[in-house]
C-alpha cells in the first residue's frame, strides 16, 4: 500500500510541475489567462497529494494499535509511557 501512495504522490508532484513548466513554457505565447488557469490548477495539486499520500490505507497499522509481537508493544509502551502492558 505503501508504495502504491508514493508512486501517486511522484505522480501527482511531476504533473504540477508539468502544469507550471507547460503553462508558462508554451501555453502563455497563445493565452495568458488559459496559462493562468494552468497553474492555479496546479496550485491545488500539492495539498491533495500530501493528503492522499498520508492517509490511512485499511491495512496500515494505527499508532497506538498493538502488533501483536509481544516485545516491540511493550518497547513501544515504555516509549509512551504506559508501562508494561499484562498478558
Amino acid at each position: 500500500m505503501y508504495a502504491r501512495r508514493k508512486h501517486l504522490y511522484f505522480a501527482m508532484m511531476g504533473l504540477c510541475i508539468g502544469l507550471f513548466v507547460l503553462a508558462w513554457g508554451v501555453v502563455r505565447l497563445w493565452s495568458v489567462p488559459a496559462a493562468v488557469a494552468m497553474c492555479v490548477v496546479a496550485m491545488v495539486i500539492p495539498p491533495v497529494a500530501a493528503i492522499t499520500a498520508n492517509r490511512r490505507g485499511p491495512d496500515d497499522r494505527w499508532w497506538d494499535e498493538p502488533s501483536g509481537d509481544a516485545k516491540s508493544d511493550d518497547w513501544w509502551d515504555e516509549l509512551d509511557g504506559k508501562g508494561r502492558r499484562r498478558p
